[in-house]
């Protein structure tokens, strides 16, 4: 059977095959993604990305195919993980926002759509480098929107664009030298290629069932609530508001009238925005004045009112202390205790228990774990933004593959400023940390002390290889210690030592003045004391501080100042 329209249904399909068919091949994907380091990620991120898409869809019954498209972009905005991740979701949130006013669409629709698409993902780097993704999915969406006509198939639509993305993504080699010295394609096209072909697939009646899969996570508040909490707001409140043209101008309307509203009626609140659709969680006395309220600005959707107070007392009764569990909001999963507004918190990403703890003791207020082969989502990000009852929160990501989600996270985010500080390695991140000073109150001057900070740092990084490669005229043997300065490799080696030496020699370290030395799970006491005699006996200008951050994946981090 051939289709000329295709509807929200059949839409939602076809993005659930895709992405069981890269949940399929994403070790494939990952294994690509050999540069700076080959330990790639990108498809575990541009799967977990699109599943936590999917998963929205699977429990969505709409046939317009732009409800569909938004109930999508939407779980792929708070899933998105890496940078890749970050990219895969705004290229389906342009396709979405490319369907405004379709119910179904003809192929020449879609073709459009897809561009749509393509302006969103470059929109959403800084940056665009040629021979990624980007190249892919705009090479492919131009291509097929030149060639459809009208009467075109969805199923050839489909055909012209994987033939096209196939034939870009065996170009980006000859676009990005790291490629092409690696001798392999991009990855994160090699991945959307995956979700084409899964998309086709299932016009043509092929279910792709994945194997392994990655439940995507849901959105929980961080806080307490134990028997000597007050539950001055007694009713945890809960809606979607669906704003309306005739009350108020939708595409203008801040929701922080809202929230500016509720901050005289209650605590714990959440409001979001996500096109017309606001969604808000708020613990008040009076439901009702916030129900009457609200509905100025549209008619309500859902809308849920528990009593908190009755729950408390039950919990007290059957078990002792413990969170309130009976209210299925997931802002009450764990209620966050009572705290005066603060001008700013930090938030940072870290992996590994002991730097986690260190962070936490040098003021961080919440910690995201993550980090290299790890990367959190926006979702991750916004968990610790809604456990913060702060004005200002400064992101420290501490890694180059986290800064978009966390650009991303803080752009949607409605209850604070969100800044994202640009470190990217955690040895920027602890360096930056230790010397932060808010005291300005200004946030212009706290940034730019931070960026001043983060240019006098030199990042090392010691980590292995998973697979043989020439990178930037390295040789690099599978399980040989890869030395990184400042996200170049400089040297490959069977052992760590060696590897330390060549960080330091690249890093002139002799005209440097401080070394911070975080280690990781792998190290023994007598490597960490071989490190330690190689900077006394060849650097002894260099003051040394350790830290056992115990993190996976680098052995050592080293923070040169």
């Amino acid at each position: 059977m051939q289709h000329l329209k295709m509807n929200g249904e059949l839409y939602k399909e076809l993005v659930i095959n895709g992405a069981a068919n890269l949940a399929l091949h994403y070790k494939e994907v990952d294994a690509l993604n050999v540069f700076p380091v080959p330990d790639g990620d990108t498809g575990t991120n541009m799967r977990m990305t699109i599943e936590a898409g999917a998963n929205e869809l699977k429990k969505f019954e709409e046939k317009s195919i732009y409800e569909v498209a938004k109930k999508l972009s939407r779980g792929m905005l708070m899933g998105a993980r890496g940078n890749s991740g970050v990219i895969l979701s705004q290229f389906f949130r342009g396709i979405y926002k490319g369907l405004a006013g379709f119910e179904e669409v003809q192929a020449k629709d879609l073709a459009k759509a897809f561009l749509s698409g393509v302006d969103q993902a470059y929109h959403a780097v800084m940056k665009p480098v040629e021979g990624t993704i980007l190249t892919v999915a705009r090479e492919s969406a131009k291509k097929a929107y030149k060639t459809v006509k009208k009467g075109t198939t969805i199923e050839a639509f489909f055909k012209i664009l994987i033939d096209e993305a196939h034939s870009s993504l065996g170009r980006t080699p000859s676009l990005l030298p790291a490629l092409q010295e690696a001798g392999v394609v991009d990855s994160g096209g090699a991945g959307l290629v995956y979700v084409f072909e899964g998309m086709l697939k299932a016009l043509h009646g092929e279910t792709v069932k994945p194997v392994d899969h990655v439940q995507a996570q849901s959105v929980v508040a961080s806080g307490s609530f134990n028997a000597d909490s007050e539950l001055e707001y007694g009713y945890c409140t809960e809606f979607i508001l669906q704003l309306q043209n005739k009350k108020v101008d939708v595409e203008k309307f801040d929701v922080k009238v809202i929230v500016e509203f509720l901050e005289s009626l209650g605590d714990s609140i959440v409001a979001l925005k996500d096109e017309d659709i606001v969604k808000v969680h708020v613990h008040t006395k009076t439901p009702g004045v916030v129900l009457n309220h609200c509905q100025q600005y549209g008619e309500y959707v859902t809308l849920k009112i528990e009593n908190m107070s009755v729950q408390h007392s039950e919990s007290q009764v059957d078990e002792g202390p413990k969170a309130v569990e009976d209210c299925d909001c997931p802002q009450c999963v764990e209620i966050r205790e009572k705290q005066a507004r603060k001008k700013f918190a930090i938030v940072a990403v870290a992996s590994g228990e002991g730097l986690i703890e260190v962070f936490k003791e040098i003021g961080v207020d919440y910690v995201v774990e993550g980090g290299q082969s790890m990367n959190p989502s926006a979702e991750d990000f916004v968990k610790g933004f809604d456990s913060l009852n702060a004005e200002n929160i400064i992101v420290f990501p501490n890694n180059s593959n986290i800064v978009l989600t966390a650009e991303q996270a803080g752009k949607y985010y409605e209850n604070a400023r969100v800044f994202v500080a640009p470190s990217k390695s955690l040895a920027q991140g602890y360096s930056a940390l230790t010397m932060l000073d808010l005291s300005s109150g200004n946030i212009e001057t706290i940034i730019n002390d931070i960026k001043d900070v983060i240019s006098n740092v030199t990042t090392g990084l010691v980590t292995y290889s998973i697979r043989n490669a020439e990178i930037e005229g390295v040789h690099i043997n599978e399980g040989d210690y890869i030395g990184i300065c400042n996200g170049k490799i400089v040297v490959s080696k069977e052992e760590k030592i060696d590897a330390v030496k060549g960080i330091l020699e690249s890093a002139n370290a002799l005209e440097k003045e401080i070394i911070t030395i975080i280690y990781g799970k792998d190290v023994t006491e007598e490597e960490l004391s071989e490190v330690q005699n190689l900077i006394s006996e060849n650097y002894p200008n260099l003051e040394v501080d350790t830290i056992n951050g115990k993190q996976d994946i680098y052995s050592y981090v080293l923070s040169i100042e």
